[in-house]
């Protein structure tokens, strides 16, 4: 089936890489599915927005220069910083770089991201999706409850 009309079914956990290094995409990909995640893969930085907006990706694997010859040039990772919380949520993005120290939270924080990874060390994908996911459903779980309770509630006079 071409990925361009891929379906993601409500039993699917949609996965997103963004990755301009051949090496690292085989090996992401790769990882992803050995997660169970359904896996689609952006080729472009327009690609990237039109999946992005069509789809509540889960995971969102971005490469520091993808589209780009700094960081500060990658414009996805631009258009995901910009975006407001309501609609970047759903997603655990993780950024891969060989300027970022791996399990830095502070690279995290001030890059937009949940996580970064150093590309040498590419070997650590798996844990690190694992731990920033599950770190993230937890954080976000009280917000969710409250959302149900909520929604669920009705009016109040």
């Amino acid at each position: 089936m071409n990925t361009n009309f891929d379906f993601v079914g409500s039993g699917d956990k949609p996965a997103l890489i963004a990755f301009a290094t051949s090496k690292w995409l085989s090996t992401a990909t790769t990882v992803l599915q050995e997660l169970g995640y359904k896996v689609h893969i952006a080729e472009t930085h327009s690609d990237f927005i039109m999946r992005f907006s069509q789809i509540h990706y889960q995971v969102v694997l971005l490469e520091d220069l993808f589209g780009a010859d700094i960081l500060e040039e990658n414009l996805s990772l631009k258009l995901l910083q910009q975006m407001t919380m309501k609609q970047r949520r759903h997603a655990t993005v993780l950024l891969v770089g060989n300027h970022f120290q791996t399990f830095s939270s502070a690279e995290a924080f001030r890059n937009s991201v949940h996580a970064v990874l150093n590309g040498s060390e590419l070997s650590l994908l798996k844990e690190l999706v694992e731990k920033t996911v599950t770190d993230n459903n937890d954080f976000l779980q009280t917000y969710r409850d409250a959302q149900k309770r909520i929604l669920t509630s009705g009016p109040h006079d």
